[in-house]
């Protein structure tokens, strides 16, 4: 049956639903639920305190800009569709999202990227009633910026920036109406040691909105002291503040090292001198035993509130059994002080606080949803487009999805791609945010054979688990398929259930313990029956399965050999 032709916004890409067939192998969801608990969440907050993370699950390279009363935040999407989430909030605590910047196949066009390639450290400024999100499409684009005048899109098509290499670009606008953009690129020759970078900056164009040429230089070689050769320059961000020029930088390289450091130059044409007693943020050298760790803290953005308060966003993660994580890198927040004209944001050996007293403000944002702390979400799928939490893997460029909300539920065309291959599966995941976590949907149970359908957990190709139902002619088969970066897809369990055992729809859950994971379906009464306990979540870490992403949950099917 071939549906009349009707266009509708998805998950922030248009797609046209005209071509969506119902003869095509499809898996019909009716809701999807996700509840989260930590412990370290569990006690209330004390009056005038604030949660971190702010933003909690995988969430990384935060920016920020502030417009008058309110701040915007942006955060890498590396190759998940839509892309750059972004946040807005009034007190810096609560945040409600708008969505996503680039959500059409020309700003975000994903192909067969690895996970942990695609949308790489954006920076979110605010200039003369605009807004400039500039990033980096790896592998595809190179760095681009787009704007916009209301935060929430729609925002431009790309302006391509061929000059500039390399990642994580900035962009400062200075008092004489002149602007800059600033990023990582290799060293002027050959590098000296392994992760020797650079942080070169070139004059910007506002008017034609393209690169000064001839304007790129390198501001800083190697990092804070190339004599010890730091490693992984990154992350530059621009400030003026007081008549100094105030360079931030990430310094170490992502992992556990991972930090932030500061420079300053009296103008733009000066040496930036790094801060005699940098890092002035960072984790490391702690105690790898102390209680609750929040472990690669870096790669920060400072903002300044209207009552005078400076304070700064940055990435860390929540770890386990010393350095596991399973979250990805999340969202935090600190205050700034101020020693003799240089920022800190948290001295060196102390830990980054769960919780401190929230920025001083007269307005509060009321979140539709809470970003941190304990709580349940639901998706009864109601609406005419995805939520904001959904993502896929790549951009979707064929319409195998569709939303039914007259009929409570969504429908995936099953596809041949796994979860293990770079070409794009049918599924569409929400993140882990906690490291005890259950989640469950409720799925119409495959009405013939050639089909599967159920619930994942996803952190890459190479890190996966797919718990999933079949029908088989008279018999209903669950199984559960495991991919590590160790061995390649393959069945850990299965079981067999008679068709008069189930009904016409079945619950299909899975249940986290930071490094354990259980796989389970419910039964006709309601019963959890577990199909594999205690298996290993360890495999879906940073740790082991490597890459910049975190563990998304969610929907997904596929055809069978019959």
């Amino acid at each position: 049956m071939k549906l009349s032709p009707l266009s509708s916004l998805i998950g922030g890409f248009v797609l046209t639903l005209s071509s969506f067939c119902s003869a095509e192998k499809s898996a019909t969801f009716l809701d999807f639920t996700y509840e989260g608990k930590d412990a370290i969440f569990s006690q209330p907050l004390a009056k005038g305190e604030y949660q971190n993370p702010i933003l909690a699950g995988f969430f990384p390279d935060p920016s920020i800009t502030r417009a008058g009363d309110d701040y915007y935040l942006v955060n890498s999407s590396f190759s998940y569709s839509p892309g750059v989430p972004i946040f807005h909030s009034k007190d810096l605590v609560h945040w409600e999202s708008l969505g996503h910047v680039l959500v059409t196949p020309k700003q975000l066009p994903l192909k067969n990227q690895r996970v942990s390639r695609g949308i790489y450290a954006p920076t979110i400024r605010y200039h003369d009633g605009v807004f400039y999100m500039i990033t980096t499409l790896v592998d595809v684009r190179g760095n681009f910026l787009v704007t916009a005048t209301n935060p929430a899109g729609p925002w431009s098509d790309p302006i391509e920036l061929p000059e500039i290499g390399g990642i994580d670009p900035d962009i400062f606008f200075d008092d004489d109406g002149r602007a800059y953009i600033t990023h990582n690129e290799a060293p002027i020759g050959e590098p000296l040691y392994s992760g020797h970078r650079a942080i070169w900056q070139w004059e910007f164009d506002l008017k034609t909105k393209t690169v000064v040429k001839g304007s790129g230089h390198v501001i800083v070689n190697g990092g804070t002291d190339i004599s010890k050769k730091p490693v992984w320059i990154e992350g530059p961000h621009i400030y003026k503040i007081n008549g100094w020029y105030y360079l931030l930088c990430a310094e170490g390289g992502t992992s556990f090292d991972h930090s932030a450091v500061i420079f300053r130059a009296r103008t733009l044409k000066d040496k930036f001198v790094p801060y005699e007693n940098n890092p002035i943020l960072t984790q490391r050298g702690l105690d790898d035993a102390r209680p609750n760790p929040i472990t690669t803290v870096g790669h920060a953005d400072l903002v300044q509130t209207k009552e005078g308060e400076w304070w700064a966003v940055f990435l860390g993660t929540r770890s386990y059994e010393k350095k596991y994580f399973n979250t990805g890198r999340e969202t935090f927040l600190l205050p700034v002080t101020w020693k003799n004209e240089w920022p800190i944001i948290l001295e060196n050996g102390k830990e980054v606080s769960y919780r401190l007293p929230a920025p001083r403000t007269e307005k509060s944002t009321a979140a539709s949803q809470p970003t941190t702390g304990n709580f349940v979400w639901k998706d009864k799928f109601t609406t005419n487009k995805l939520l904001s939490d959904w993502n896929t893997l790549g951009t979707v460029e064929t319409d195998w999805y569709k939303l039914n909300p007259d009929k409570k539920n969504i429908t995936i065309n099953a596809g041949e791609n796994r979860l293990s291959g770079l070409a794009q599966p049918a599924f569409i995941g929400r993140r882990q945010q906690h490291m005890h976590f259950d989640a469950r949907t409720t799925l119409k149970l495959p009405d013939e054979d050639g089909i599967s359908a159920g619930i994942a957990a996803f952190q890459s190709h190479e890190a996966n688990y797919y718990l999933a139902i079949q029908r088989q002619a008279d018999k209903y088969t669950l199984f559960v398929e495991q991919t590590s970066k160790q061995n390649p897809p393959k069945i850990i369990a299965s079981a067999t259930l008679a068709k008069k055992d189930v009904d016409k729809n079945i619950v299909l859950g899975t249940e986290g313990d930071a490094g354990k994971i259980d796989f389970y379906y419910q039964n006709k009464a309601g019963k959890r029956i577990n199909i594999v306990e205690g298996a290993d979540a360890k495999l879906l870490s940073t740790e082991i399965a490597g890459g910049f992403t975190g563990t998304y949950l969610g929907m997904h099917a596929r055809t069978e050999p019959k």
